[in-house]
């Protein structure tokens, strides 16, 4: 029953870390952009969402659709007037411009908001359970879960099912091409970056009502978010999601075993991995 119960609490942490890469994967998927700043984007979307809560009383599953937009706002603009300033065939100048916004949304969140850490709350429901036979799962997990589910799910709907999906893939797979058949990349861009930040926000809302939260655990939310999507296969969706759920079973396995070998087991899963398939789980046929 333990390892039952093991198994199913590692998915679930899983569905978490999978929400996470999200919109990592996608944006590094059409524009080959590793945006180190996407961790402390969660953390603002997290904050956001607590303002929100906190000026109008709203429970913060309504919240997130204020937030959602403002922060999909935020990635058009940050797209649009930054990062395809530094978009090339050189990959340095985006890594020292995402690095600088990671340092400057952190300081910020720290100016505005201290280091005191905080949470969302979500009432009743964060200790609500299910009990499935000999096992039983919090609710919120389960929500996590199912909403990394559907949100891949969507992000595929997207990718290979509309007009917009397929301007993302020819603009991927050739930029000069897709500018001749009239599609603007810079555009394209600004709009999956905006997408991007709608996911991290709904990875903010579970984090913020699962767990604490501060101005600086942007940077270890982009570790596990980064192993996920390499773990899964570059520019998979659903390999991100096959990632987030192989580094959270073998946390919840490394905490069965010893509470201090959680984070360390996640990461000697991704070099396992690595060592094995180095292209990942998942890689996309044309990598």
């Amino acid at each position: 029953m333990i390892l039952i119960d093991t198994l199913a609490q590692g998915l679930l942490l899983g569905g978490l870390y999978a929400l996470f890469a999200a919109g990592l994967s996608l944006v590094f998927g059409i524009m080959r952009l590793v945006n180190l700043a996407h961790g402390d984007l969660i953390i603002l979307a997290a904050y956001l969402i607590l303002t929100v809560t906190t000026v109008t009383g709203l429970h913060p599953f309504v919240a997130v659709l204020l937030a959602a937009p403002v922060m999909f706002a935020t990635g058009w603009l940050l797209q649009t007037h930054l990062l395809n300033r530094v978009l090339g065939t050189d990959i340095l100048p985006p890594l020292l411009v995402t690095f600088g916004l990671s340092v400057v949304i952190q300081n910020s969140l720290l100016a505005g908001y201290t280091a005191d850490s905080r949470k969302l709350a979500a009432g009743t429901i964060e200790a609500q359970a299910m009990h499935l036979g000999p096992v039983t799962l919090g609710v919120m997990p389960v929500l996590t879960f199912a909403s990394a589910v559907a949100v891949i799910f969507a992000l595929n709907q997207l990718f290979y099912r509309t007009a917009l999906g397929r301007a993302f893939r020819a603009t991927s797979d050739d930029t000069v091409t897709a500018q001749l058949m009239g599609i603007r990349p810079q555009r394209v861009f600004a709009i999956a970056t905006g997408i991007a930040l709608v996911v991290a926000t709904i990875a903010a809302l579970f984090l913020g009502t699962r767990a604490n939260f501060d101005p600086s655990i942007g940077p270890a939310r982009l570790l596990y978010a980064f192993e996920a999507v390499i773990i899964g296969g570059l520019g998979s969706l659903w390999g991100t999601l096959a990632g987030g759920i192989v580094i959270g079973l073998a946390q919840a396995f490394g905490a069965a075993i010893n509470p201090e070998w959680q984070i360390l087991s996640g990461h000697i899963a991704f070099v396992l991995v690595l060592l094995i398939r180095p292209r990942g789980l998942f890689p996309r046929a044309n990598d």
